[in-house]
């Protein structure tokens, strides 16, 4: 790119160029500070284009002075880098049991958090706690505007209907214009993401997903549902849908009429009674007892983990990945879990990906939107200020 800008070019061509200019040493400069040297050096703008578009990116509060550099030979020269407080970015987890918001600065660093019970008893009262619960993270924070928020739920969004679908875990939900609604009353442009898409996201950002070529997450809680990140580029389908594996019927021999049926925690639950485990056990519950030995507790994990090891045989044959991550609540105790998925694997397909425990645990759905909504916050932000 041209740092010099021909007489007889128009303004506006003018102005586009040095936004472009700032745009690029904006970018530069997240990886790391540097000075103007370096950048100039770095980007092929000439030292005088630097030196003027860091200026004004300083007088936007876009970019700051981040100490100095002493060269064994030459003059000292100033560091700059990014303002981290120049925006925000909000990220919304919303499960069956959990809510879970955080806000984050430009940099990705969490300023403030909040994790609460889902207690609501309608989609109305979950929308409500969704609001307040983000007023009251923003307000802790101190902060005063929020460039963009992303939300995660489980179900499909649907644009034009503005309505999620699929979401049977959360009675109402699928109500026609909840998130306008959370939109207005939070004063935040907002987008909605499948949660197991950002959970993908977030391991991709963030965790064992990083460097993978093509990788699935997947989801087992209350229900089962699948994110795929190819190229660094998550893989939605031409509706939305690409992961659902959960409506996947199941071919197995008992009751279950998809793999949803057969693979998720309530699956667990109904196989540690259906083998002998009193009282009214949760997942985590008969985890925790095949961890001390429970005989029941302990078949219903390798049923749990032969019945996984069909889904990413499923999984492999249509998609290829290099690595399928487990997460989720179920997938929280995949340790457990991946021996008999390993082992079932080798005996059902010669296609065996590499699988690996989620790294980021129950935040893998908070981290993803917040990753998300920061790309988008930062071009708000840069679009606001210049």
């Amino acid at each position: 790119m041209t740092s010099r800008v021909d007489g007889s070019e128009q303004p506006w061509n003018q102005q586009r160029l040095r936004s472009s200019n700032e745009r690029l040493l904006l970018e530069r400069l997240r990886a790391a500070p540097a000075s103007r040297a370096q950048l100039a050096r770095e980007t092929g703008l000439s030292k005088p284009t630097v030196s003027s578009a860091l200026a004004a990116l300083e007088a936007a509060g876009l970019v700051r002075e981040a100490g100095l550099h002493t060269p064994e030979r030459g003059r000292v020269a100033v560091l700059y880098a990014p303002d981290p407080a120049a925006g925000y970015a909000l990220g919304i987890d919303i499960g069956r049991d959990w809510l879970r918001i955080a806000l984050a600065d430009l940099d990705g660093t969490i300023t403030a958090r909040a994790d609460v019970r889902n207690r609501a008893r309608s989609s109305a009262a979950m929308a409500d706690l969704v609001v307040s619960t983000a007023h009251a993270v923003v307000a802790d924070a101190g902060v005063a505007e929020v460039a963009h928020a992303v939300v995660g739920t489980p179900g499909v969004y649907d644009p034009r209907a503005r309505r999620v679908r699929y979401a049977h875990h959360l009675p109402g939900w699928g109500r026609a214009g909840l998130f306008d609604r959370m939109r207005d009353e939070l004063g935040v442009p907002l987008a909605v993401h499948n949660d197991a898409n950002l959970a993908a996201l977030g391991e991709h950002t963030f965790g064992v997903g990083a460097g993978s070529r093509l990788f699935v997450y997947v989801m087992i809680g209350t229900g089962l549902g699948m994110g795929v990140v190819a190229d660094g580029r998550l893989f939605t389908g031409a509706n939305g849908a690409a992961g659902e594996i959960g409506f996947l019927p199941w071919a197995g021999r008992a009751e279950p009429d998809t793999i949803e049926d057969a693979v998720s925690a309530d699956a667990v639950v109904r196989a540690a009674r259906a083998l002998g485990m009193r009282g009214s056990p949760t997942a985590k519950a008969v985890f925790e007892a095949a961890r001390a030995g429970d005989p029941a507790a302990v078949a219903a994990v390798r049923q749990e983990g032969e019945r996984l090891a069909h889904t990413v045989a499923a999984v492999a044959a249509v998609l290829d990945p290099d690595l399928v991550v487990l997460g989720g609540g179920v997938g929280h105790s995949a340790d457990l879990l991946l021996q008999t998925v390993r082992d079932t694997l080798r005996r059902l397909t010669p296609l065996r990906p590499k699988i690996a425990a989620s790294a980021l645990g129950e935040d893998a759905v908070l981290l993803g939107a917040v990753a998300t909504a920061l790309g988008t916050a930062r071009d708000v932000t840069f679009a606001r200020r210049t």
